[in-house]
């Protein structure tokens, strides 16, 4: 059976091309990108070691083999946050099914009140599950109409993957299901995500599981959303991470004049202040 870190491995193996890495084509072969053994003799292990952590039989390798596995395979620093975040997870496979307690929904009042001096701006505190836990006026004028908020307690991630209108909203629909996808690597916890996950997947389709194997680490350039009322939105993207409760401060900025324009309008017509969910 196969593992979270044998399956990443394994992704990075088959999309690597010889050449890139200046290796010698040698003609034909059964599977796209590297063989075992193009990476084993880069790493310094053998093929064999190679092929169970790959299969999983092998579910402790230690850091100096990741890193070889890491440098093999020419990783960027992401990939290798996320190589070495799958290695952790995969050695402390958890054997309690019973359902855990769900992530932190409520936002600390000093973080509400970062989010409040950023206001007129387009910001909003989450988690790696997706759940939009407070926002700014701005952050519902600009998804006013998309049906993103309704609800009592919105999700991006489910959203993304379940509602037909996200893939208008989203002009770069698949790399937002991507952003989506890996980020539930991330989450609060590895059972929470778990939960999720096995939840969503009826819902969301193999469109959703196939994304989530890929173990593709996002750019997240900018952000383009296309409003319901005309305007093409572009916006940079800074997140802050509050560690110690699981979430994130998401901060949209206009990427260009045009766009600040539009967000200008959309402004006028919002109403309220800062909306916390718990």
């Amino acid at each position: 059976m196969g593992t979270p870190l044998g399956d990443f491995i394994r992704a990075r193996r088959d999309s690597t091309q010889p050449e890139s890495l200046g290796l010698p084509d040698h003609g034909r072969r059964r599977s796209p990108g590297l063989r075992r053994s193009d990476v084993a003799a880069r790493a310094g292990i053998s093929v064999e070691y190679l092929t169970r952590i790959e299969q999983g039989r092998d579910r402790h390798p230690s850091n100096a083999v990741l890193r070889a596995i890491g440098d093999a395979l020419s990783l960027s620093p992401a990939e290798r946050d996320h190589l070495r975040y799958l290695a952790k997870i995969t050695g402390g496979e958890c054997t309690d099914r019973t359902r855990p307690a769900p992530p932190r929904r409520e936002v600390r009042p000093s973080v509400l009140e970062t989010l409040r001096l950023l206001e007129p701006g387009i910001a909003l505190v989450t988690n790696r599950l997706g759940d939009i836990l407070a926002r700014t006026p701005a952050y519902e004028s600009v998804t006013s109409g998309t049906g993103l908020l309704d609800g009592d307690a919105p999700n991006l991630t489910r959203y993304v993957f379940t509602d037909p209108r996200a893939r208008e909203f989203f002009a770069d629909w698949d790399d937002v299901a991507d952003e989506q996808a890996f980020d539930l690597w991330l989450g609060p916890a590895a059972e929470n995500s778990e939960w999720f996950t096995a939840d969503l997947a009826p819902a969301a389709g193999p469109e959703f599981t196939r994304r989530l194997n890929r173990h593709v680490v996002p750019a997240r350039g900018v952000l383009r959303l296309r409003h319901p009322s005309g305007p093409e939105l572009r916006l940079r993207r800074e997140t802050l991470d509050v560690t110690s409760d699981a979430q994130q401060l998401l901060v949209l900025l206009p990427a260009d004049e045009e766009t600040a324009r539009a967000v200008e309008r959309l402004g006028r017509g919002s109403r309220g202040g800062l909306r916390a969910i718990s």
